[in-house]
Parts: C-alpha cells; sequence; structure tokens
C-alpha cells in the first residue's frame, strides 16, 4: 500500500503494478451496423515499425515503450485506454466489471482495452502516432494536463444530440465538472464515481461504548465523536478522525471553484485570478482545522485506516471498500496478503462523509472517470455506440453490480450495486448513493491550472504553525502566483 500522493490524489502517473498486456476483445457491431470478424482477444506481437496482421488483412502499429515489452494495435480493433482509476491495474477488472458484458453486447467488434503503463503510455502513443478511440480518465485534471495538450479533445455535444447520448440522465454534478474543462462545450463523458465515504472502524468505537455514525452526520458530530475516540490505551494511539485535507478543498462540498471568472478567452498566466479567502473558503477551512489540530489526532495518511487499525473514521474513496472487504477482483496480487493479515484489525463499516451543516445532503464534488472520444479517431461512430452502451441502464447496472457508483442514477443501478462482490454481504453500502455530489459552481470563463492547495493545510497549518486564515491568504498571494509562474517557466499551461 502506497500513501497518499504529496499533492493530490492523483500525481503524475508512474509504473504501478500495472496489468501487463490487459487486451480485451468487445464487440459493438449490433449498434454501428458494421461487420466485423468475430470478437477475439487482442494480442501483442513482437514487431518493428508497422506491419500486417499474418492472420487478417489488418494493419498493425508496434508501439515502442520504456519497459521493452512488445505491444501493438490493429487498424481492425476499437483502442480503449484507460487511466487514473487504481483497480484499472488489476489483471482482469475491466473484463470482469464491463469487457465481457460489453462483448457480449457487441459480438462483432474487436476491442483492445489496456491501462496507462501497461506498457505504454500517453507519450508512447503519441511518438507511434497512434490516438485511443475511447479513453478513459479523470476530466478534473487531465483534460488539462494531457487530453488538450495532445490534441486528444473534441466538442461532442452534437454528437451526443444525435446519437441519444441523455446527458440529464447523467450525476449532474460530474456533467458540471466536465463541462468546466471543455471551454464551453463537452469534451467528455461521465462513467462512473469513485465516490468519497467516511469509513469507520466498529471495533474502535466499542471500545469506547459508541455507536457508529449514520449517513448525514454532521461535521459537528464527527468532531464530537473524534474527541472521544481519540486516546491511548495499553500504549497503542488511536486516532478518532483523519480526512485529506487537500482532497476536502478541491472536492469541496460548497462547490466553490477556486478560480475567479474573467471576460472569457485565454487570459495570459499572470492575468489568472483566484480567490481561496472568500466566505465560503473561509468556513471550509475552520472546519476541518479543528481536526487536524486536535490532540493526537496527528494526520498522517487516511490508509492508516487498514495500515494500523488504530484511526476509528476516515474519509477515503469507494474503491478501497471493496479491496478492504478483500474482494480479489479488488486486490493487487502484491498486496493481497498484506491486506488479508491487516483487515483482521478493522470491522469494515462505511457512512457519507459529513456534511457541513444540519439539513445539508452535499457530500464530496464527485471523483469521476470520463469517456473521451479523440477527433482522430478512424472509428468515431463506433465508438459513440459503444458509450452510449456503456452509459445505458444495461451497463451501468453492470458498473454498479461489481462495486462501482455509476454515473447514471436510478432504482435499478441503487439495487444492483454489490451484487457480485459477495465480500460486501453484511455491509451497509447506503452510503454510497447517499445525498448528492456537490456541484461546482460559476466556473464560465476561467481558465484552469492544476494549483498547489497542499500548502493550505499540509504546509503552513501543519508545518508551519499558521491559522488558517492565514494560510489560505498566503496561499492565494504568494504559492498559487508562484506555481503559476514556475509552470509557465518549465512550459506548462496547467
Amino acid at each position: 500500500m502506497t500513501s497518499q500522493p504529496q499533492q493530490s490524489e492523483q500525481p503524475p502517473p508512474s509504473r504501478r503494478k500495472f496489468v501487463g498486456g490487459a487486451a480485451a476483445a468487445v464487440g459493438a457491431a449490433a449498434l454501428t451496423g458494421v461487420t466485423l470478424g468475430a470478437s477475439a482477444p487482442a494480442q501483442a506481437r513482437p514487431a518493428t515499425g508497422r506491419a500486417a496482421a499474418a492472420s487478417s488483412a489488418a494493419t498493425c502499429t508496434v508501439i515502442p515503450n520504456k519497459y521493452g515489452e512488445p505491444f501493438e494495435v490493429c487498424d481492425d480493433e476499437l483502442f480503449i485506454f484507460m487511466a487514473n482509476y487504481k483497480p484499472f491495474e488489476n489483471p482482469g477488472f475491466f473484463d470482469t466489471v464491463i469487457g465481457d458484458a460489453m462483448r457480449a453486447a457487441f459480438p462483432g467488434v474487436k476491442i483492445k482495452a489496456v491501462a496507462w503503463d501497461q506498457p505504454v503510455r500517453y507519450e508512447d502513443l503519441e511518438k507511434a502516432g497512434v490516438v485511443p478511440d475511447i479513453i478513459l480518465e479523470d476530466p478534473r485534471r487531465r483534460i488539462d494536463r494531457d487530453l488538450e495538450p495532445l490534441g486528444w479533445t473534441r466538442d461532442l455535444t452534437e454528437d451526443l444530440r444525435t446519437t441519444g447520448i441523455d446527458l440529464g440522465s447523467l450525476n449532474p454534478a460530474a456533467v458540471a465538472t466536465i463541462k468546466a474543462r471543455s471551454d464551453g462545450g463537452m469534451y467528455g463523458v461521465p462513467v462512473f464515481v469513485d465516490e468519497y465515504v467516511m469509513f469507520h472502524n466498529k471495533k474502535i468505537f466499542d471500545m469506547k461504548g459508541l455507536r457508529t455514525p449514520a449517513n448525514g452526520v454532521t461535521y459537528d458530530e464527527a468532531f464530537r465523536l473524534a474527541k472521544k475516540l481519540t486516546f491511548e490505551k495499553n500504549l497503542v494511539a488511536y486516532k478518532g478522525y483523519l480526512q485529506h485535507p487537500d482532497l476536502y478543498l478541491e472536492f469541496n462540498q460548497l462547490g466553490l471553484y477556486p478560480f475567479v471568472p474573467g471576460p472569457g478567452g485565454t487570459p495570459a498566466p499572470e492575468d489568472v485570478k483566484v480567490n481561496i479567502t472568500s466566505e465560503g473558503w473561509q468556513r471550509l477551512g475552520s472546519n476541518l482545522e479543528r481536526f487536524l489540530l486536535h490532540p493526537h489526532n496527528i494526520f498522517t495518511t487516511v490508509d492508516d485506516y487498514l495500515l494500523t487499525g488504530h484511526v476509528a473514521m476516515a474519509v477515503d474513496s469507494l474503491w478501497k471498500l471493496n479491496a478492504y472487504a478483500l474482494s480479489p477482483l479488488y486486490l493487487q496480487e502484491d498486496d493481497a496478503e498484506e491486506w488479508r493479515g491487516l483487515a483482521d484489525g478493522i470491522e469494515l463499516g462505511i457512512t457519507s462523509v459529513p456534511v457541513l451543516g444540519s439539513g445539508d445532503n452535499a457530500v464530496y464534488q464527485p471523483n469521476s472517470i470520463a469517456a473521451f472520444l479523440p477527433p482522430q479517431s478512424a472509428k468515431k461512430a463506433q465508438a459513440l455506440q459503444v458509450l452510449k452502451w456503456l452509459v445505458s441502464q444495461e451497463g451501468q447496472v453492470e458498473l454498479a453490480r461489481h462495486g462501482m457508483k455509476p454515473a447514471l442514477r436510478s432504482r435499478a443501478v441503487e439495487a444492483a450495486f454489490g451484487t457480485a462482490i459477495p465480500e460486501l454481504d453484511g455491509i451497509d453500502t447506503s452510503a454510497v448513493f447517499w445525498g448528492d455530489n456537490a456541484v461546482l459552481q460559476n466556473y464560465e470563463n476561467t481558465e484552469y491550472w492544476d494549483l498547489p492547495m497542499y500548502s493550505v493545510f499540509r504546509q503552513h497549518v501543519l508545518q508551519d504553525g499558521l491559522r488558517v486564515s492565514s494560510a489560505l491568504k498566503v496561499t492565494e498571494t504568494v504559492d498559487i502566483p508562484a506555481y503559476i509562474k514556475s509552470q509557465v517557466a518549465a512550459g506548462f499551461d496547467w
């Protein structure tokens, strides 16, 4: 298990034990009207340059990579590239959660599905002149960091209309996140949300004779519990509450956007304005500050919920529910034995992320994965039909069955959640669908930069000892302008 990244939950990607050669044969001819050969597993074959596949008329492009592993994409394959969702790394994950069902739905189109760095990366694809037909990626940060610089974005608004993909049926907050990054258009479509929930360890609550929290718990209530559950016993320190402060601000429950709207167009870097000192930001700051500064409730990493078994409550992402429940689908081979041993130290449960006030129902902004269809693809029609199925009730129920929160909200989706994950039996998972994701506000006419929000709490409050009000001011007036200036000097525009 790795600790939380220093700046964000999704740092620039690195080699992370991705499943090698994850090629899935998937079908889609039923909706495209295109007749292709029967679907079969796509295989990487060693070669150099461009080569004609021996068994068909397909032409295959070999993609060199830093690992020297053979990998190629053929022109009779619909190529799906996936990134920035941890379980994508696991062998067989894509096929099990959606690939096999997609194959059954579309028996006539071959699809090669591969996750970032197994063995190829974006830069490898670019050098080889290969563009994916569908990209499953984090829209919040990667549109600006990866997809736009590569020229792999296009406005899908008209295609979605003519294809009959109804954005109104999907998570409105996830749709807004994509719109905020799409320069007035719609570059992608949300597929699922790796929701944030609050994990609790009933063993620690039982030690103090306390009930575990219910969905809709407020931060005030959580703080009162945290104080009671931060204690020492038999030379063991127990922490009441851990929540990653960067993510708390970035996915904030007020829907606040740090960028100040401008007159339109693309402002010069020095003209980008931010505001993280408003009343709303101050409210967010003071709300979390008390948890971080409570004696002995020292922030380390939310992974300590499992690593130590000594954390009563911790806010973390949904995929870990399945992993902590020891679903083989979500466990990486190298971690499985260790995690099985660590799981003995917890009695797993979840509730919704605490809300800011009584009667509120806004949880984090959506930590979503969206589908993007690059303009260079020669298979746009096929990709659109696969996407239409992917966000249909049939496709979304399949994701829900395997412990994922789909972008489509329906009774069928909610009823299906976790039914293919037997390890979730006996665990109350209602928190997954409780409340509504906060919707990003006032994002029109803004230019996105990947701001160093870590400096607020982890630098200025926890290391420098500033009050959070001062930390927000220093971050806004000093750290953010310096960051943008350094990024420009390095040749980046995010």
